[in-house]
């Protein structure tokens, strides 16, 4: 993708957090941003973006960068609407996909005032989402405690009802409050 839609990019900078967020995807368990929406952002072709990463490619180590392979490119492509297979539509390259400290490094290989901004909003979102997630997993433990206390009433409730059947249904009573028992044999 080296054309660049600037009529999808507000001038303003920063972005919002949300147009951000929506380009960031998880892959290989990372949160990480594709080489053509980075390019995007910076209103830089993805080719130029992707030349001015290879000039510095000591910079961008695995947890920083890696290239996608087929399967994930499949993948994102049946995930993304906008992407589609065809010739001339797209690169004949496997995308980069940059993590938040990829990104980071992004700002000393783009050294101007618009990737510098850009780069801040995009740690920020970043930021966020792990927020969120964190958020998100307190969330979980409280819930996974309540199911627990849950699962402990049903159990006491169980056992109330069972006793409630028995006391319900009494054996049988003779006339003066005995319980009744049957005549053996001596």
């Amino acid at each position: 993708m080296s054309k660049i839609n600037s009529n999808r990019i507000p001038n303003i900078l920063p972005v919002s957090p949300n147009f951000i967020e929506r380009r960031i995807f998880v892959i290989r368990d990372k949160q990480v941003m594709l080489d053509s929406d980075l390019a995007e952002l910076y209103q830089v072709p993805t080719k130029r973006l992707n030349e001015a990463v290879k000039r510095n490619l000591a910079r961008f180590p695995q947890d920083f960068m890696f290239q996608l392979n087929q399967q994930e490119t499949d993948s994102l492509r049946s995930q993304i609407a906008t992407l589609e297979k065809g010739r001339g539509k797209y690169s004949k390259y496997s995308a980069y996909a940059f993590t938040e400290y990829g990104i980071v490094m992004l700002s000393s290989v783009l050294n101007s005032y618009k990737a510098i901004q850009m780069n801040i909003a995009i740690v920020r979102s970043f930021i966020r989402l792990k927020q969120m997630l964190e958020e998100y997993r307190g969330l979980a433990k409280q819930v996974a405690k309540i199911k627990g206390t849950q699962d402990l009433h049903t159990k006491v409730l169980m056992k109330v009802i069972k006793n409630l059947k028995i006391i319900s249904s009494p054996s049988k009573i003779n006339a003066i409050g005995f319980q009744w028992k049957p005549k053996t044999k001596i």
